[in-house]
């Protein structure tokens, strides 16, 4: 019986799926049949602006002709009207040396118009040469440290193409592009070769998908057909609904507050128990300092644990974050404000207790950066510590990988390992953050970069485990 109700369940989830195509296509048909409508409408519209200024610049030529031998013929008729005037001024003796031959002509054929090359250019008067769909090759697409990299050839050479232009969106379907997707596509123009880079993005989407077409100096030509590549990374936000009273957080952001806790207790239980979650504005920065945009929910999220846990308390300054990771490798980045006197980065459980702090208990594991009276960088887990004989970075890497049982911080800027924990993760892990007089930004969406790749796969002799952590006890 189950066999069969999975077997169903097959069915029917593939009927739907097929469903979706099909509604996918019909719409692109609909969108296709109101463009050539609408595009038809305004190629007429345009093709009847050009042929009136046409008319409008022959009707100038013409004016400005017209003008010329009106006034050739004024010049002629003046001078031959004076000359019929010579009887009355001739006398005996200046009559012998009188000239009887009219200074001008009725010839006027100097004035006259050869159309003929004209009506010949007229006559040969066609269409645009628009320029055939270039073609994305998948192969040649890269997508890596969060970036893109698209290539594209054209079918056949055109050397009248004067540069392409790319678009592309994000989305969180695969396949074909969405007619009736949330997002807009994004244009690149002016692009010179037949490739093009696009860095600095954060991967808070499935996939992108990408087109090109290509332009001579005239026209556009038809989109190539879309190209959707995969750009899954781990994207999270900080559990405002857990996190200790004394910590203002909002989105990727945290930070201390000392008065945060005062009189706000008995107010944010009762929200919480009303099923609401008590939020404090928090002023976000990004890298340069300057206020950064609110991330935009993409439906894609893995199950949230938000409102799930108690929140913390005590000396307890933690905030966990909202998407728990339970397989694969991912990573993200920390940066803190350059006065914060005490803070903590790591995973830990989703049983890490109220009252808990990280790496004081054998379900996180953190590094923790102390600047108060005196300076430590320690690795911790299970209330043991490990001095780091290295500089604290500007801004940490974090690297877990679940199934291989690693955690690892890098600098995020120079790829340098910190430290590395190796472990058997039983249950899934949530980011963990504890911060005190300061705070704390994050770079979530991000893809394992490159570097960091390569550096796990020659690691095994740097690296530290969690069991090793017994030599020196907090």
């Amino acid at each position: 019986m189950d066999s069969q109700k999975e077997a169903l369940q097959r069915i029917i989830t593939t009927l739907a799926n097929k469903n979706d195509e099909i509604q996918n296509f019909i719409d692109t048909l609909n969108q296709t049949l109101k463009g050539v409508q609408e595009n038809s409408s305004n190629i007429l519209s345009e093709l009847d602006e050009e042929f009136d200024s046409l008319y409008s610049i022959l009707d100038e030529v013409k004016e400005s002709m017209v003008n010329t031998i009106k006034q050739e013929q004024a010049r002629k008729s003046q001078e031959l009207q004076a000359a019929r005037q010579i009887k009355d001024r001739v006398t005996m003796a200046s009559a012998f040396r009188l000239s009887l031959k009219p200074k001008v002509s009725d010839n006027m054929t100097h004035l006259m118009v050869d159309f003929s090359q004209e009506r010949q250019i007229l006559q040969t008067l066609k269409f645009l040469p628009v320029p055939k769909a270039p073609e994305i090759d998948p192969v040649e697409c890269l997508v890596a440290d969060n970036t893109v990299t698209v290539a594209w050839k054209m079918p056949e050479e055109d050397n009248k193409i004067d540069h392409f232009i790319l678009e592309y969106r994000k989305t969180n379907f695969d396949g074909l592009p969405r007619v009736k997707d949330e997002r807009c596509w994004e244009i690149i123009d002016n692009i010179k070769g037949t490739e093009y880079t696009l860095s600095g993005l954060k991967f808070d989407s499935k996939y992108m998908n990408f087109r090109v077409r290509a332009c001579n100096k005239a026209v556009a030509g038809e989109y190539s057909d879309p190209v959707t590549l995969e750009t899954k990374a781990l994207n999270f936000s900080l559990d405002n609904s857990s996190s200790h009273l004394n910590l203002r957080v909002e989105d990727t952001c945290v930070e201390w507050d000392p008065t945060g806790g005062k009189g706000q207790e008995s107010k944010i239980k009762g929200k919480e128990n009303k099923g609401s979650v008590h939020v404090t504005s928090l002023k976000k920065h990004t890298r340069s300092g300057t206020p950064s945009p609110k991330r935009t929910s993409i439906g894609s999220r893995p199950p949230a644990v938000r409102g799930s846990r108690d929140r913390f308390t005590g000396e307890s300054y933690t905030v966990l974050g909202d998407t728990a990771i339970e397989s694969g490798q991912h990573y993200w980045e920390v940066k803190a404000q350059k006065d914060c006197k005490s803070y903590s980065v790591g995973v830990a459980y989703k049983t890490l207790g109220k009252f808990d702090q990280l790496g004081k208990t054998n379900t996180s594991w953190c590094i923790h950066v102390n600047n108060w009276l005196q300076n430590t960088f320690a690795a911790k887990h299970n209330n043991k510590v490990k001095a780091l004989d290295v500089t604290v970075p500007e801004k940490i890497g974090v690297f877990c990988d679940f199934d291989g049982g690693q955690l690892s911080f890098y600098d995020a800027n120079s790829k340098q390992l910190l430290y590395s924990f190796k472990t058997k993760f039983t249950q899934p892990v949530l980011p963990g953050f504890m911060v005190w007089c300061g705070g704390l930004s994050l770079n979530t969406g991000m893809q394992v970069p490159s570097a960091v790749r390569t550096l796990q796969k020659s690691e095994n002799g740097m690296t530290g485990s969690a069991s090793s952590l017994n030599n020196i006890t907090q």
